[in-house]
């Protein structure tokens, strides 16, 4: 301080503690010491969470620096501002006088302003003849410069904190994207797996982080997400190695097929002609028998899929567990029999009063469930309710739908994987 002695409150404000030992601080300032005023500005703004100060005390401080004349602070300059409180309001953009004291109070409270009252409590100069500053009453700035490198210490601890928030934030949207496309890509490959189980518990981590997060929160979520990513990875893993043993393998056995040294088309030409004609006869009797045969098999896997409830591949389309459409799709719940759908039968029963009800031509839904397959077109009717609202025409939808996958330029997967997100937090019971 100038004088190098305490000052003590004007009127009923009492002394602290507090107010005593910033002022031995600010009395410890060394003689060369300077700051620029506005650099420490606005270190002062990164570091107000620390400081406990808000915006408008901020605004108050912007105010009274102001009134500095120069842009160092330091000793020799004097550290003394003395404007009145409507000078500070207009400074401050019109503040109430009121709020102007009040933020003063807190500035001085945080121990970033010191007051050095008149005896009447004014704020004023005193000069002496030749114009010089010889005594001045109202605030004293030295708290911030006795203070500078604590404040741009204070400053990089929060900006440090805000950029690691930042890339943790990151860092969970990457790992969020990452879990959303390998589940979805799992579904619609049809890899062996609890995906809905996955899935669920991917979104109960999403939505039990709070509106405002702190670090730990989010460092904890990035723990579990990044764990979660890890299970999917290596159960992908998995299946990709097993699919690539089974294609080396079939090569391997192709190579030894077709390698054998002892080959007697080398040997015998002449015999070689006979051969090829003996092996294209038995190759077309083979091919007759293989066609039949796989007619066969396909007419008893879809037997069995009918009996099972399970998935129907009609018109090429790859089609999903009963519990994910019903996840993705709960709205047509209501539909079912006594308000519950247990299997497939249940669905395309409620399907059909769907297609009722949205409008949708017999012909339509028929040509659909012909080409998609019955199980399949059951699913798009429940996707199209549950999208009702942003569909015009669901005849006309359901016929485009129809004829892209007559093209083999529609799935289901992405249409369902996009209702599930939005359906996750619904909970509905499945019967």
């Amino acid at each position: 301080m100038e004088t190098g002695s305490v000052t003590t409150p004007f009127g009923r404000r009492s002394m602290t503690l507090g107010m005593l030992s910033n002022q031995v601080m600010a009395g410890e300032i060394k003689p060369d010491q300077s700051v620029d005023k506005w650099k420490l500005f606005r270190a002062l703004c990164e570091a107000k969470p620390l400081l406990g100060i808000g915006d408008r005390a901020l605004a108050v401080l912007n105010a009274l620096l102001s009134f500095y004349p120069k842009n160092e602070l330091a000793q020799e300059n004097g550290l003394i501002v003395f404007p009145s409180n409507i000078q500070l309001s207009l400074r401050t953009h019109g503040m109430a006088e009121q709020t102007v004291r009040r933020h003063l109070a807190a500035l001085v409270e945080a121990g970033l302003l010191l007051r050095k009252d008149s005896p009447n409590g004014k704020r004023y100069v005193r000069r002496d003849r030749a114009g010089e500053v010889d005594e001045a009453f109202g605030f004293s700035l030295a708290p911030l410069l006795a203070r500078a490198e604590e404040i741009e210490q204070l400053a990089a601890e929060v900006m440090a904190e805000r950029l690691h928030v930042q890339r943790l934030r990151e860092r969970i949207t990457l790992c969020r994207r990452d879990i959303a496309k390998l589940i979805e890509a799992a579904v619609e490959e049809e890899i062996p797996g609890d995906w809905q189980g996955l899935y669920c518990e991917f979104r109960d981590l999403i939505e039990g982080l709070p509106r405002s997060p702190t670090t730990a929160q989010l460092e904890l979520l990035l723990d579990e997400l990044t764990a979660l990513r890890t299970d999917i990875l290596n159960q992908l893993e998995i299946r990709v190695k097993s699919t690539k043993q089974r294609g080396n393998a079939d090569y391997i056995e192709r190579h030894i097929q077709n390698s054998n040294p002892d080959s007697i088309s080398e040997l015998e030409p002449s015999f070689e002609t006979k051969q090829r004609a003996m092996a294209e006869q038995g190759k077309g009797r083979e091919a007759e028998r293989l066609e039949e045969g796989r007619g066969e098999a396909a007419q008893s896997r879809q037997e069995e899929s009918r009996q099972s409830g399970g998935r129907n591949d009609g018109g090429g389309l790859k089609s999903f567990p009963l519990g994910l459409v019903l996840q993705a799709c709960p709205e047509i719940l209501a539909y079912g029999p006594d308000g519950i759908i247990r299997n497939w039968r249940d669905l395309m029963a409620a399907a059909v009063i769907v297609r009722s009800m949205l409008g949708v031509s017999p012909s339509a839904y028929e040509e659909a469930a012909n080409v998609m397959g019955p199980e399949n077109a059951a699913t798009v009717m429940a996707c199209i309710l549950e999208r009702g609202g942003h569909i015009n025409s669901a005849g006309g939808y359901l016929r485009g739908l129809t004829r892209r996958s007559e093209k083999g330029e529609f799935a289901i997967g992405p249409m369902l994987m996009a209702l599930l997100r939005a359906n996750a937090p619904a909970g509905r019971r499945v019967g």
